[in-house]
């Protein structure tokens, strides 16, 4: 993530006061609380890893990786995205993998609010 787009974000959390949430954080947290976590499958292309999400309620999320460490962080990266969450609020949405089950080969995750 680049420093402009990390001081922009605290400029705006700033701006809006540490009491004031943004609104995506308040569908996500309806969503865990409807649906559970986002599961994510693994699949390997090359030297890159992307997961795509296999039961996201709201449409689909696909991102990647060069190895686990940077996939799981551009996983949450995109569900904050997706639900239009600065990533100065990263801490407070704090999305964590939650499990990890084998599929026919392919790995997979889950994603949800702690």
């Amino acid at each position: 993530m680049s420093i402009l787009k990390k001081a922009k974000d605290q400029v705006i959390k700033l701006l809006l006061g540490s009491k004031t949430v943004p609104q995506g954080l308040f569908e996500l947290s309806r969503y865990c609380r409807l649906f559970g976590g986002i599961h994510f499958q693994y699949k390997k292309e090359k030297e890159t890893l992307i997961a795509i999400s296999d039961d996201f309620k709201l449409g689909s999320i696909v991102t990647s990786g060069k190895d686990e460490k940077e996939l799981d962080k551009n996983i949450k990266d995109a569900i904050l995205t997706f639900f239009e969450i600065p990533s100065s609020y990263s801490k407070e949405a704090s999305i964590c993998k939650v499990g990890e089950r084998q599929k026919v080969g392919e790995r997979q995750g889950e994603y949800a609010i702690a």
